[in-house]
């Protein structure tokens, strides 16, 4: 009998470790920012929009109204919310993220993850959202 209560007792807390350090490596993903899986039915996306100079105004209107917020005025990802978020928020200035196609920044941008919310019933029309794409490539 005391054998089996110590063994219960021992695979709880066993358990109990188990679980918590998952949760410390979870929490530790999000605030790293783990790679995004983009689906190949985005990665195989190319922009309609790419150089066409009406489309980069819409986007600079729209990437203000949406995104400047946590990514700030320069893409920097300085925005006034940035600092309350669990997650890092992207730089597009950075090279590894401006080295992605555009269907990933494509998905990334309107399906979301995490904290990035999902822009796909606030921004309906695709080429506003092309627009935002082409516009976050300027943001060097």
């Amino acid at each position: 009998m005391k054998r089996t209560l110590r063994n219960l007792i021992i695979g709880i807390l066993g358990g109990f470790c188990m679980l918590m350090l998952l949760s410390f490596a979870a929490s530790q993903d999000q605030k790293t920012g783990a790679p995004w899986v983009v689906p190949a039915k985005y990665k195989a996306m190319k922009n309609p929009q790419k150089g066409d100079p009406a489309a980069l105004n819409t986007g600079k209107m729209l990437y203000t109204k949406h995104c400047k917020s946590c990514h700030g005025g320069s893409g920097a990802g300085d925005g006034p919310k940035a600092n309350s978020m669990k997650t890092k928020v992207n730089s597009f200035k950075d090279s590894k993220f401006q080295a992605q196609n555009d269907g990933d920044l494509y998905f990334e941008s309107f399906v979301g993850r995490d904290e990035m919310p999902n822009f796909e019933k606030k921004i309906l029309d695709d080429e506003e959202r092309w627009a935002i794409v082409s516009f976050i490539r300027t943001l060097k």
